[in-house]
């Protein structure tokens, strides 16, 4: 699996995916909106689930967009320990490469999995070090390399200054649209009675996700930022998560007037432009459709 196959479904704190035959899509819904599957039955709310792609056990997050395949051979059990179910994808290239694309390409896949982990409701988990692309050499259990191996290497910072950026943009947004701190589980439900639910599910025509479709790939939701009170007053979030490897036309829904929907984030542009700060969103025009590139994460903001 790549990210054109979830690679980055997410991993929460009892490792489970969700219940019954559901398909991938399900399985990332369950996951962006808090895991209500898991954890509703008992009494305990979103903020109990602990979202997380990568943890000490397991890849970095540089390599698990890095590395098909462990590479254990320096703990000298003969590649024999630790897990052989990474849900990773090189890329196209195993390990260091200089090939442009295959590293461009590392980088938006990173940047969608900080965009969904940070982007779902519950508690986010990062792993330090993944904000700056550091890497243990496809070493996935690497707990008895006490060197250049498990070591951070604060270089790292100055060669990845694009992915360090990002993540702060990330969390910073995060910060300021409350909608994403949300403590309960999202149903569906219209909490400030604007006729608008809490969070909406479409596919890419504005129907219905295929939930379980095992071929379906995009999944888009609204999150109505009204229903946690805020400085920020109505707005409304769209993000759309397309993880197959071809184009989608995805429909935008339409907002109140006066709203209109701007760019805050599309993970396919280049770094500087792929999340725009502050009072510098982009108003879409038309605003009733965007051409979503393929692995790719778009947030738009509707104010």
């Amino acid at each position: 699996m790549d990210w054109s196959e979830w690679n980055g479904r997410f991993r929460d704190s009892v490792r489970k995916f969700g219940k019954g035959d559901a398909g991938q899509l399900a399985d990332i819904g369950h996951r962006l909106s808090g895991s209500a599957d898991l954890y509703a039955d008992d009494g305990r709310s979103a903020y109990n689930s602990i979202n997380f792609i990568t943890c000490h056990d397991g890849f970095t997050l540089n390599d698990l967009v890095s590395y098909n395949w462990k590479h254990n051979d320096a703990n000298l059990e003969d590649n024999r320990d630790g897990t052989n179910d990474n849900n990773s994808w090189n890329c196209g290239a195993e390990g260091e490469t200089l090939d442009p694309d295959v590293l461009r390409l590392r980088k938006q896949i990173i940047k969608n999995h900080a965009c969904a982990l940070f982007f779902s409701i519950g508690t986010p988990m990062m792993l330090g070090g993944d904000e700056f692309c550091r890497t243990q050499n496809g070493n996935n259990n690497a707990y008895c390399q006490d060197n250049e191996i498990s070591w951070f290497d604060w270089s790292a910072v100055q060669e990845n200054p694009d992915i360090m950026a990002f993540f702060r943009k990330t969390i910073a947004f995060t910060k300021r649209y409350t909608v994403l701190q949300h403590r309960k589980f999202l149903f569906g439900s219209d909490l400030n009675v604007d006729s608008i639910p809490d969070i909406t599910w479409f596919g890419t025509d504005l129907g219905h996700p295929r939930w379980n479709d095992p071929e379906a790939r995009t999944v888009c939701y609204r999150l109505d930022g009204g229903e946690i009170a805020s400085e920020l007053g109505t707005y409304y979030l769209f993000i759309i998560f397309n993880a197959g490897h071809s184009l989608q036309d995805v429909l935008i829904p339409l907002l109140p007037s006066p709203l209109r929907w701007h760019r805050v984030v599309d993970t396919s542009l280049p770094s500087g432009v792929d999340f725009l700060d502050a009072g510098h969103e982009i108003e879409l025009d038309p605003s009733d459709s965007y051409l979503v590139n393929p692995r790719s994460t778009v947030l738009l903001l509707g104010r």
